[in-house]
This record gives structure tokens, C-alpha cells and sequence, in this order.
């Protein structure tokens, strides 16, 4: 069976899933949506990927010479799910466009968790998605830190987890944002949202994080405090981690990578399309254990992260694949993650 996918949004994680469906044999990407005529109209036009528009703005596309395929309700009349790639909060809005079509559809980490019916993570919570309507990938930072907390769970027993975020302070191409030259308390009262959308994926776990973001864009930066009810040495926990391909081990003292400017560096030079990486990437030197605490740092790229989940999600979703151990291996090979170093 191959479900037809419509995306709507193409913007930095849009684009990245049109990529990615794109390389899975049981989906088709049908088309995605643009409402501003740019460059990344014609990149997907070069790509073969429709494009759809309002139609009141098909004239403007076509006046530079864009190529539309047709108007976002002919779109989502084709499609079997529908991605919502919008910016944060739009989705929420775009929800009741979905309902009257009397379509699945998947949203990010932008949204509230009760915009939908689950809030998903493929190592998590994948079973609790299938043929669900409306569900949400969580952000990157959570999607980061349910991977983590869930490989932990599944190894060793674990009590309450304490986070600081060092947050980007925007993508890449957002040259509008901010903050320059600052560290913004974000929020100012603690903690932050992360821990219950954590929460909301997870559920009873004991979990409080706080925020800061700090002027760089290439990725954030967590520091993980966790405590353990095992008896566990740093050693164990590095073999466990390495057995999961979403979470790459990186040795500071053997590679030489100690800022995230270095891990991008490495990503590139892996040849990975943009310098995506779709794992979380945790420094092993990093991993310490005194007494019942461990603690370590990992570092997650915002633009990719939640890639491999989305893909996860539409298995789920549609019920294509209800097996989220084929789905997460499937999603894995076709994006080349894990085993790289």
C-alpha cells in the first residue's frame, strides 16, 4: 500500500520531509503548499515536487515564472494525510480545514498538545498513534529528549530528570531574529514548557527543565542531570546508548569535536544533505555517574531532528506499518541514520 502525502508548508522542516518521503517506497509525495513565491519554489519545481497556492496568489507565482500545479484545496482533496509543516500556532487553525475535509493529519512541536489525540515520538509511543487522527510530532528539543529518557527506560530504572536547554536563538536563514550579543532567560519564570511536553509523550515521568538561548543558530545544547534507581556505571550506559542508531556517540578525546560548530563541520564533511543530522548527538566523555546521578551533554540539530518521527507518524497514522520496530528500521536505512562514526 502507498499512502499519498500532501505537506503543508515548506519551509525549514517541510522541505526536509518532502525529502524524506520522497525515499520511502510505501508513501508518495503528491504536492507542497507555498503562499510567498521564492526561490524554494523553484527548487521544488527542479525537484519534480508540485507546488500548490492559494488562488488569489497563482497569478504572482506565475508572473515569475513559477510553476503551480494548482490551489491547496485541490491538494488536500488528493491526499490520504496531510503533513502540517506551518509555523507555530498556524497548524492549531488550520486544524478545522483538516476536519472538514475529513483528513488525518500530523502537526509539529509548535502546536499545544491538545490540538491533537497524541503527542508521538517513534521510541516512545509509536503503538499509540496507530490509525489515530490527529497527532503531533513534538519539538526538537523534546523529540531529543524522549529519545533519550525512553532508551534509558527501557535499560535501567530511573527517577526524576533535571534539564538546562541552551537554546539557538533562530535557523540558520532567520537573519531577523535575535538575540545578538545576549543570554535570554527564556521563560523568565521557571521551569520551562519542555518538561510537560515530555510529559505529554512519556507520561509519569518526574521531569523539570529550564531555558536559556544564546546567539548562535547551528543547534541546541542540553545538559542532562538524571537519577538512578540501578546501580549503573557511565560504561553501561555508553553501551546501551551505542546499541540505539537515533543517538550518536561522539568521543571528544578520539575525534576531536568539542563545540557544535564541529559536530556541523562533521556532518558535512559525512556528506549528509545539508548537513542534517537526524540523531541525537551525545558527547561520551560527557556520560559521568556519581552516586545515583548521571549526568551528560547532547547536542540536537532543530532543522532535522524531527525528520525520521514524521515519517515514523505517517506508518502510524495510516496504519501501514503497525510494527514500530520495522518502521523506525525502515525510516533509519532509507535516511542513512546511524552507524556513521
Amino acid at each position: 500500500m502507498t499512502v499519498k502525502i500532501a505537506i503543508n508548508g515548506y519551509g525549514t522542516i517541510g522541505k526536509r520531509i518532502a525529502d524524506a518521503v520522497k525515499l520511502q517506497d510505501d508513501m508518495k509525495l503528491i504536492g507542497v503548499t507555498k503562499f510567498t513565491p521564492d526561490y524554494s519554489v523553484l527548487l521544488a519545481n527542479k525537484k519534480g515536487i508540485p507546488v500548490y497556492t492559494t488562488e488569489d496568489r497563482v497569478q504572482a507565482f506565475e508572473e515569475l515564472g513559477y510553476k503551480v500545479s494548482g490551489t491547496i484545496n485541490e491538494l488536500f482533496e488528493q491526499a490520504d494525510l496531510i503533513i502540517d509543516a506551518s509555523p507555530s500556532k498556524v497548524g492549531a487553525k488550520n486544524k478545522s480545514i483538516y476536519e472538514k475535509l475529513n483528513k488525518p493529519a500530523i502537526f509539529q512541536g509548535g502546536e499545544k498538545a491538545n490540538t491533537v489525540e497524541v503527542s508521538f515520538s517513534s521510541l516512545c509511543n509509536y503503538e499509540n498513534a496507530i490509525g489515530k487522527k490527529y497527532v503531533r510530532v513534538v519539538s526538537c528539543n523534546t523529540t531529543a529528549l524522549c529519545r533519550l529518557l525512553c532508551t534509558m527506560r527501557k535499560n535501567i530504572d530511573i527517577g526524576k530528570v533535571r534539564v538546562t536547554l541552551i537554546r539557538r536563538a533562530a535557523d540558520p536563514k532567520e537573519f531577523k531574529k535575535g538575540p545578538i550579543n545576549a543570554i535570554h532567560l527564556k521563560p523568565i519564570k521557571l521551569p520551562s514548557h519542555h518538561g510537560p511536553d515530555v510529559q505529554s509523550v512519556v507520561g509519569d515521568i518526574d521531569i523539570v527543565t529550564t531555558a536559556l538561548i544564546v546567539p548562535t543558530t547551528l543547534m541546541h545544547v542540553h545538559v542532562v542531570n538524571v537519577e538512578l534507581k540501578d546501580k549503573v556505571s557511565a560504561d553501561d550506559v555508553v553501551e546501551f546508548l551505542r546499541k540505539e542508531p537515533r543517538i550518536m556517540l561522539i568521543n571528544s578525546e578520539k575525534l576531536g569535536i568539542e563545540a557544535t560548530s564541529q559536530v556541523i563541520e562533521m556532518a558535512r564533511d559525512l556528506g549528509r544533505v545539508r548537513y542534517d543530522l537526524y540523531e541525537n548527538i551525545v558527547w561520551e566523555d560527557s556520560i559521568g555517574v556519581d552516586g545515583n546521578e548521571l549526568w551528560l551533554v547532547q547536542a540536537v540539530h532543530q532543522e532535522a531532528i524531527v525528520v525520521p518521527e514524521n515519517i515514523d507518524a505517517i506508518r502510524a497514522v495510516t496504519g501501514i506499518e503497525k510494527d514500530p520496530v520495522k518502521s523506525i528500521e525502515k525510516t533509519n536505512k532509507t535516511l542513512g541514520i546511524g552507524g556513521v562514526i
